[in-house]
């Protein structure tokens, strides 16, 4: 064989360096196993055999401790196949196929490069020549049976644990609040300040129904959870922390905390990069699945009611019909709403209306995720005050009942929270005191040792202050919160429900959690009406009826009866008295605003109302142009005579009058020939008490065939305006 050996072996390769390959699968076996990485080692005297120089021998033992199931993690390696594949080695030494590789991919791979560059490979068997087709052969079906041994140890090493695991004997990691007792049996953990923290978490997350609402109770109540170091110098010791939304999700979907033994709950998957993934399994298709095989903290029916409300909670899996908790804005069917045409869950939008957030219920998945359209949208003002005053009217016989539950919550939530602080400052002071016991056992005159445990008791006795002060203060809130008053107060909301929903002081949050604790869901169709179809918990139903919300343009509409009272008040009411009149009957606009005389002049219009002036001018009654050639003088005239309160009038809108032919023709009778009637022959009705200050007693002449007085000039276009009739015409 040697003799065979040395024919394979050319100048060619000796001028080469020969690569001698180390490798142990565990570290374990490195330490333990020593004799096999001594005849791994010896291969260099068969690379000095057949002709290599000592100094030749390259020894490539970086990957001890590597497995060889993949070449990704193993840099020396991926070293050797570099270095084959750029031509400077004459042969690659190995004890065996499986040193080298136990993946066919990889074996293949280094066989390929060492046939295109001409590198002997050796193994304790002998010299192989990948040139050749036997030795190649021979080498590939070493590297099969290789990997198919590997495959078998694997099989036997997982039958005896999936054998063990079903019969509920493996013994696994434990989490925190279980510890392993006599006989490998799971107990509860002896320390009762652990056992209280973790079912304090449990019935926290039964309250709230949120790991985030669990985190922030903890955090609020100043309450630390225990956790057990998993590597490092300190493995296996229980420290404590504050409470992290990891450690929450953890601990619910941990099944040993409802007294259940599983295994095969994750599956390790090869990824194309090299690494590998872990999927987890459904349920059904765990290996091994034991209820009640030891002692737990809930029963296994509120377990799996725990991961319900978490994956009802959890927005990240996607699901159609997902619920979520209840959070801030003014939707109360936020969460709850289900889209009665496609199935799925309805999402909020909120848009400011008079001031306000106004929410509205949009089944938009498919147009999101699609590019389609639509489904449909639903407003939220009116529904949400429909499914309040239906809840007021559904929950008034149970208040009592749930206000008393209630408060005998909050003083056990309060005694909890008080007996959790009490035992942190108990451990504390157990920390404290055996600090000190350290410090008095030590010898005086070593001062090295004395000084770190006397500052060890120092920060001993800090945290204990800490804990102690901490205590006090949360106690002293708790005492606030939960006081005779605050009883009697919850006592008089239990009878009072409606107050206790309408009250101001109810966040939107809170009114939320009612409606989550009371429905199911909400389905939601819309057509000529609004369809709400409501499920209760216990299974009951109600169907509400909604009118279609009308359009902007119907709101802003003006009432009818409104518009009546407009028309009849205008008979004997200006635009401006006709407003006037509306706001002090309590009548109001769009939006709760006051009439004015532009809305007024709006409503006449809009509905084609005949205007003051047109309704006095089809009474009879004249404009100053006709008075003037009655009274047989100019228009500018009897404006003048008008403001002096001569001439009796009737106002009209925009500052315009109109005359009663008999109060004309009184005016025509008693009028001199030339000039005003004098002041005391005032026709009856006249309005003289009313004239300017200081114009009666100024004196006036009519200017000679005019008729007109002299004591103003000629009108301006001001004047004129306000006459309404433009310039004077001839009488």
């Amino acid at each position: 064989m040697l003799a065979e050996a040395h024919q394979k072996v050319r100048a060619d390769h000796l001028k080469r360096d020969a690569y001698l390959y180390v490798r142990q699968s565990t570290l374990r076996q490195v330490i333990e196993n020593g004799e096999s990485t001594k005849r791994q080692y010896a291969l260099r005297e068969r690379a000095v055999a057949l002709g290599w120089a000592p100094e030749r021998v390259v020894v490539v033992d970086s990957d001890l401790g590597q497995s060889g199931a993949s070449a990704v993690d193993r840099e020396g390696f991926q070293r050797l196949v570099a270095e084959v594949g750029l031509g400077r080695v004459g042969i690659v030494l190995g004890l065996e196929v499986s040193r080298l590789a136990r993946s066919s991919v990889d074996w293949q791979r280094l066989l390929e490069i060492c046939a295109l560059t001409e590198t002997l490979i050796l193994d304790e068997d002998g010299v192989y020549d990948p040139t050749q087709f036997n030795d190649r052969l021979l080498l590939g079906l070493k590297g099969t049976m290789s990997e198919a041994e590997l495959h078998v140890l694997r099989a036997r090493l997982r039958g005896g644990l999936v054998n063990k695991a079903r019969r509920g004997e493996l013994k696994t990691p434990l989490p925190v609040g279980f510890v392993y007792g006599h006989g490998d049996r799971v107990l509860l953990d002896p320390d009762q300040q652990v056992q209280e923290a973790v079912r304090l978490l449990f019935a926290t997350f039964r309250r709230t129904g949120s790991a985030w609402r669990t985190v922030r109770e903890f955090r609020s109540q100043q309450i630390l959870f225990p956790r057990r170091m998993k590597r490092g110098p300190h493995k296996g010791e229980l420290v404590w922390g504050p409470l992290l939304h990891s450690t929450v999700l953890h601990t619910l979907h941990n099944p040993r905390y409802a007294g259940a033994f599983f295994f095969g709950r994750t599956r390790w998957h090869k990824a194309v990069g090299g690494g590998h993934r872990i999927d987890q399994v459904p349920p059904e298709k765990w290996l091994a699945c034991l209820p009640g095989a030891h002692p737990g903290y809930v029963a296994w029916e509120e377990f799996q009611d725990n991961l319900r409300r978490l994956a009802a909670n959890a927005q990240a899996h996607g699901h159609e019909r997902r619920k979520s908790p209840p959070r801030e804005g003014f939707a109360l069917l936020q969460g709850l709403a289900v889209c009665g045409r496609c199935g799925s869950r309805m999402t909020v939008r909120y848009h400011r209306r008079r001031g306000g957030e106004v929410p509205d219920y949009v089944c938009q998945r498919e147009m999101i995720e699609g590019a389609g359209r639509l489904c449909q949208s639903i407003p939220g003002g009116g529904l949400d005050v429909a499914i309040g005053a239906m809840l007021v009217e559904a929950v008034t016989p149970l208040a009592l009942d749930v206000a008393l539950a209630v408060q005998q919550e909050l003083a056990t939530r309060a005694d909890e929270a008080d007996r959790l602080r009490r035992r942190q400052v108990d451990r504390a002071r157990y920390e404290a005191d055996l600090a000190k016991r350290r410090y008095l056992q030590v010898d005086p005159d070593n001062r090295l040792v004395a000084e770190t445990l006397e500052a060890d008791w120092n920060a001993a006795l800090r945290e204990l202050a800490a804990a102690q002060e901490n205590y006090e203060r949360a106690r002293t809130q708790d005492r606030l919160v939960l006081d005779d008053q605050h009883r009697a107060e919850v006592l008089a909301l239990a009878t009072d429900f409606p107050r206790l929903w309408n009250d101001p002081r109810t966040t939107a949050r809170d009114r939320k959690r009612m409606v989550h604790l009371i429905l199911d869901d909400v389905t939601l169709i819309r057509g000529e009406q609004i369809t709400a179809h409501i499920r209760f918990k216990g299974g009951a139903s109600r169907t509400l009826q909604l009118p279609q919300p009308l359009p902007v343009w119907q709101l802003r509409k003006t009432e009818a009866d409104v518009v009546r009272l407009v028309d009849r008040l205008l008979d004997t009411h200006t635009d401006a008295q006709v407003a006037e009149e509306l706001n002090t009957r309590g009548f109001r606009g769009f939006g709760d605003t006051l009439f004015t005389q532009h809305a007024i002049l709006h409503i006449r219009t809009t509905y084609h109302l005949a205007d003051r002036s047109s309704r006095l001018r089809t009474q009879g009654l004249l404009t100053v142009r006709e008075a003037a050639a009655v009274l047989g003088v100019c228009p500018t005239t009897v404006q003048i005579w008008r403001r002096r309160g001569l001439l009796p009038s009737v106002p009209c809108d925009k500052r315009t009058f109109l005359f009663r032919l008999p109060d004309l023709q009184a005016m025509a009778e008693h009028r001199p020939k030339h000039g005003p009637p004098p002041r005391g022959q005032a026709p009856a009705g006249s309005a003289a008490a009313t004239a300017r200050p200081g114009r009666s007693e100024r004196s006036s002449s009519p200017t000679p065939g005019a008729g007109a007085p002299t004591d103003r000039g000629p009108a301006t276009p001001a004047q004129r305006r306000e006459e309404g009739e433009g310039a004077p015409g001839p009488a």
